[in-house]
């Protein structure tokens, strides 16, 4: 049997227990166990089989068994781990996955114990011997993240590591993350008390890992959870401890968050430095005049929300490098993507250590001098670089010219100084220890999954949606109205509006008169798509609060975008008795007469706007239109002349033309139909079928039918160089 073929049968195994097939799942594993010749679990399967046939034979008779709910869970957390185990065990010698190669070299190497690595390290530490304290760190990651299933004595050595006060807290969380690649390969209910444990250490480090790897591994494994009851009391437990739910809480936002970093490196490397480079006004399209179409809904969102938020850094929206950074988005992955190449991240356990300026790695490189103890001691507490970051950064130092490297401390210690400082007095006073650590170690995850050289041989957690709050064991804790409302606003402010919206709709069946909650609705339907959705949602926002000029406006722009520019109109008149000096407002309703083909009153409402904004001319393209359409040609190429002097597109051209033929200009209407076809690159095609749109207006303004076919063949002539002008 191929490996291929041993995971496909396993997934069917687990795609079976988590819709409660057991038969079909007894079935795949007995073809696995034949396909790999792993007879030696044969008995366990014939073990359970039988159980479960007694099981259902006691149910099919009407005989009443009041464990028979704790036997089929039992049967059912059984059967997950021998499918768990048969896979290891008939991938353990030949896949080439890191787990399993890691797991080939420890088992021929000398056999340490949890508690003989434990003296070791202790020893190691207090007497000095920084090289072997780090090497035992990475032998604990490395056995603790291959381990199979563990003995109650071997979870009970690991709790005494976590819990020994003498070690500095890098065994801990390191420990803690070995558990999380352990765990992402099976799941292991005494991993899971180990995390628990770890979880309410003293140690902030090790105890915020702890909590971040245990959502983890309750996502992951969130179709088998409610199999082990144990663990929900201990969750109950846990959460009496401090701020239990203000961490849980942040770590949700964080990840959140997290979805954004590939965007933020995007959009730092396209957009906002490129920007900060150049310092220009970006200059905007111009408006398509002859394409009448709806007013654009835009994508801004009620200014009146903002008064809800609770705190100023939620929903800040990315538009300057510093809003960036106070929101706590991971704006540094784009510079240290390409410095993950030294020797030093060769080691997984690596991509996890926390930073500390005393790893034997940093030895003997270089004498320091006072500034560069100082600038390794401040990159410790600096909250805007991750672990992973840091050591990038001091590596890439020790790779440069003495000089240079001299240079570059004196530059961090000036420049970065003031930097480190105000970060610590947010880690005080702003964001909170909790917060920093979170994005630490979440950005130091990213990094792993992302950028490790074999992380392809790990499932990437980021590439799930972790949306805690819809956990089952986790919505106690995450589902009050309070931490929804932070998460919803979260989500529609990162554009996941799909995801803020089932909130936002569990808001509504329980609160019908929130005016608020159902622009928001709409607001996530209309971003989606779902215009008919958002128009309804408007309408009931307007049955609360009739006084609202944003939802009026939304439920006019929704009626002209699905063509009903009679019902928009109403709508747009509204406003306008609301705010009657709204410009954009007023050549929406010029442009639903347009629509209409009320062209008077629409050339009303354009004149307006352009006699009271005379800089930005944007109603010289309707005017000029509505005025071909009247039939008032003089007017209409009067103002052609203006737009084609201020860098006119291919209906420009179009237009303008249509406009010299109706005024018997013919020769002039070929030059304008000739610059309307070079316009789009010289493909006839192209101005055909715009022209082709225009021909029943044409034959309204007298152009005989006949006419058409001559003065195209005309421009045919010319555009090959045939014709003379």
């Amino acid at each position: 049997m191929t490996l291929h073929e041993i995971n496909k049968l396993y997934n069917r195994i687990i795609g079976d227990l988590n819709t409660k097939e057991l038969k079909n799942a007894f079935d795949s594993i007995q073809a696995l166990i034949a396909g790999t010749k792993s007879f030696n679990f044969q008995d366990k399967l014939n073990e359970l089989q039988e159980t479960y046939q007694y099981m259902l034979r006691y149910r099919i008779e009407g005989m009443q068994d009041p464990m028979q709910d704790q036997i089929y869970k039992t049967l059912q957390i059984n059967t997950y781990e021998l499918a768990d185990r048969l896979r290891q065990n008939a991938l353990a010698i030949e896949s080439p996955l890191a787990f399993y190669n890691k797991r080939r070299t420890l088992s021929v190497q000398p056999h340490l114990s949890y508690a003989e690595m434990h003296d070791q390290l202790r020893d190691s530490y207090l007497n000095g011997q920084r090289r072997m304290f780090d090497n035992l760190t990475d032998m604990l990651f490395n056995k603790v993240w291959v381990s199979s299933f563990l003995s109650q004595e071997e979870t009970e050595d690991l709790i005494s590591i976590l819990k020994d006060n003498e070690l500095p807290n890098t065994v801990g969380s390191q420990l803690v993350s070995a558990l999380l690649l352990a765990q992402q390969n099976a799941f292991d209910k005494e991993k899971m008390l180990l995390l628990l444990d770890a979880a309410n250490l003293a140690d902030d480090e090790i105890r915020i890992r702890a909590f971040i790897v245990l959502l983890l591994t309750l996502y992951i494994y969130r179709k088998r959870i409610d199999l082990y009851p144990q663990i929900e009391t201990w969750l109950e437990t846990l959460a009496e401890t401090k701020d239990f739910v203000k961490i849980i809480r942040t770590i949700t936002l964080r990840f959140i968050l997290a979805r954004e970093t590939e965007k933020i490196t995007r959009r730092l490397q396209d957009e906002i430095i490129p920007e900060m480079m150049r310092m220009n006004p970006k200059i905007s399209n111009k408006l398509n005049l002859k394409d009448i179409t709806p007013e654009q809904l835009g994508d801004e969102m009620n200014p009146e929300w903002d008064s809800l938020f609770n705190d100023e850094s939620f929903g800040k929206k990315m538009e300057e490098f510093s809003e960036l950074q106070q929101e706590g988005a991971d704006i540094m992955h784009s510079t240290f993507v390409h410095l993950k190449h030294f020797g030093f991240f060769r080691d997984i356990a690596h991509w996890f250590m926390p930073f500390t300026p005393d790893h034997s790695d940093f030895n003997n490189r270089y004498e320091r001098n006072d500034t560069e103890h100082q600038m390794l001691d401040s990159m410790t507490i600096a909250a805007f670089m991750c672990n992973s970051d840091k050591y990038s950064f001091y590596f890439s130092m020790m790779q440069m010219p003495e000089d240079a490297r001299k240079m570059m401390v004196n530059q961090f210690d000036s420049q970065i100084s003031e930097m480190i400082q105000q970060n610590k007095e947010e880690l005080i006073n702003k964001r909170g220890k909790y917060e920093t650590i979170i994005g630490q170690y979440i950005q130091d995850l990213y990094r792993f999954y992302k950028l490790y050289p074999g992380h392809l041989d790990f499932e990437d957690i980021f590439s799930y949606p972790l949306d805690f709050h819809n956990l089952k064991i986790l919505k106690p804790y995450l589902h009050d109205p309070e931490t929804l409302s932070i998460i919803a606003e979260n989500y529609m402010r990162k554009n996941y509006f799909a995801d803020a919206l089932a909130i936002y709709n569990e808001f509504a069946t329980i609160n019908q008169k929130d005016d608020i909650l159902y622009q928001k609705i709409g607001y996530c339907k209309q971003m989606d798509n779902d215009l008919p959705g958002a128009l309804e949602a408007y309408l009931h926002a307007d049955l609360i609060n009739p006084e609202s000029k944003w939802v009026i406006r939304r439920i006019a722009g929704c009626y002209r975008s699905l063509k009903q520019p009679e019902k928009a109109l109403q709508f747009y008149r509204r406003y306008e008795q609301l705010n009657p000096d709204n410009l954009a407002v007023s050549i929406s309703i010029g442009h639903c007469y347009l629509e209409l083909k009320n062209y008077d009153e629409a050339l009303k409402y354009f004149f307006k706007v352009d006699y009271l904004d005379q800089k930005s001319h944007k109603a010289w393209r309707p005017i000029a239109w509505c005025s071909f359409l009247t039939g008032k040609y003089d007017q209409a190429r009067n103002y052609y002349k203006k737009i084609l002097d201020n860098q006119p597109n291919t209906q420009d051209l179009l237009n303008a033309g249509h406009t010299e033929w109706a005024l018997q200009n013919q020769k002039e209407a070929l030059k304008l139909y000739k610059a309307a076809v070079e316009k789009e690159g010289g493909q006839f095609q192209k101005f055909l079928d715009l022209f082709n749109q225009d021909v029943p207006d044409l034959l309204i303004a007298g152009i005989d039918a006949g006419e058409v076919a001559l003065m195209l063949d005309q421009l045919r002539y010319l555009l090959a160089g045939n014709f003379i002008l």
